[in-house]
Parts: structure tokens; C-alpha cells; sequence
């Protein structure tokens, strides 16, 4: 596994989400502040072929973190990239981690 420094923890709104490219791939970073946790996804909405999840609304499903595409409203689990309202295909998740205000994605090369 390999670490590489996303962005600051400044650099994502609280509550909500922002994109980080990474060599030819876009990762989807969340900042869940209502609940101390952050999470990273493909960018990539596989609804529509749409690098729009970085702008989606998180919130939870039966206590389960959650993004919903902002254009489609199809629901992503945060934690699993499992669709909670549909047949669509997962999302691929990323490790994260936040070290001293610093946010770290775990890549595999």
C-alpha cells in the first residue's frame, strides 16, 4: 500500500466532499464531520459514467454512511461502495487517514 498526501483536512468542507486526482485517477474524499470519520471513493458515479461524487450529499441509511449522487440520487455506502438503491455496480474505496491536519489515501501500485 502506498500513502500519498491527498490535502489538508482544511481543504474539504465539513460535512461534505472534494476531489483529489491522483496520476490518471480522481478520488472522491469525504469529510463526515457529524461523525469524526472521513472516507475516499472513486470520483466516478456508475449510474451515469459521471466524475460527480466529490459533490454528493452524504448522510446515513439505517446508520450506515452514505453518498448520494448529486445528478441521480443513487445511494453509495461509504464504507463498503455497495449501491443502497439500485442494482448498479459498487464504488471503489480507498483507506483514509488524517495524521496532524494532514489526509493521507492509501493507493495500491
Amino acid at each position: 500500500m502506498n500513502w500519498f498526501l491527498a490535502c489538508t483536512e482544511q481543504d474539504v468542507p465539513d460535512n461534505g466532499g472534494a476531489c483529489i486526482k491522483y496520476k490518471n485517477e480522481q478520488i472522491a474524499v469525504f469529510n463526515f464531520k457529524r461523525r469524526g470519520e472521513w472516507y475516499a471513493t472513486q470520483n466516478l458515479c456508475p449510474h451515469r459514467q459521471q466524475m460527480v461524487l466529490s459533490r454528493g450529499i452524504i448522510g446515513t441509511q439505517e446508520g450506515e454512511p452514505k453518498v448520494a449522487c448529486p445528478f441521480h440520487k443513487k445511494n453509495y455506502s461509504l464504507q463498503s461502495g455497495k449501491c443502497l438503491n439500485g442494482s448498479e455496480q459498487s464504488l471503489k474505496i480507498y483507506p483514509i487517514k488524517v495524521e496532524n491536519g494532514m489526509v493521507y489515501i492509501g493507493v495500491e501500485e
